[in-house]
């Protein structure tokens, strides 16, 4: 049933194109730290090539995931078929954080429609692709995007956004440093 291959085929880059939501997974070192498995929607992902994908992360309650590559690298995105014939395609690989004002976020950001709230882009050199059939999947109807969380970034602005990271965005559950932390705790953000 389940498929492994070294790199994205286009079938699968015509299927990561139609889907509306996508789950990323990562966890600490420490076997007591939390693994974060986290939702994403709106059309924030973008295959670079067959190896590399990428997406833009908009603000959340947390930063996990940039914690975790940043102590390790190791990343699963997951993206499953909620329409259509079944299937499950999840990227394998090592992911790094690009932050506003570096060169890889200068590059990379011009791929993206820029949404309220972006604060990094996480970067997945993928070493492996694996297919599964997805046969319990249910079936959901896509209505939409929710707009809640570009409403709310529009409100706070840009200060009010950074604010935010202070508060909330520095380090992961666990007390790992994050790049925006790290950044804002030397006064080097350039968001």
């Amino acid at each position: 049933m389940g498929k492994s291959f070294e790199a994205l085929l286009p079938e699968h880059e015509a299927f990561i194109a139609k889907q509306h939501i996508f789950f990323v997974g990562s966890a600490p070192v420490s076997a007591d730290g939390h693994v974060n498995i986290s939702p994403k929607g709106h059309d924030v992902l973008r295959v670079l090539s067959t190896n590399q994908v990428a997406y833009l992360d908009l603000t959340g309650s947390g930063n996990e995931t940039s914690a975790h590559l940043d102590e390790n690298g190791r990343i699963t995105v997951m993206f499953i078929a909620i329409e259509g014939p079944p299937m499950i395609l999840r990227l394998y690989g090592k992911g790094r954080v690009a932050l506003p004002g570096s060169h890889e976020w200068e590059r990379l950001v011009p791929k993206f429609n820029m949404l309220p709230g972006a604060r990094q882009i996480i970067v997945l050199d993928v070493h492996e692709v694996k297919t599964s059939c997805g046969f319990s999947v249910p079936f959901y109807t896509y209505e939409g995007e929710r707009n809640t969380l570009q409403n709310w970034a529009e409100k706070q602005g840009e200060q009010g956004l950074l604010d935010y990271w202070h508060k909330k965005n520095m380090t992961s559950m666990d007390g790992l440093p994050t790049p925006i932390g790290q950044k804002l705790s030397t006064g080097t953000y350039n968001g």
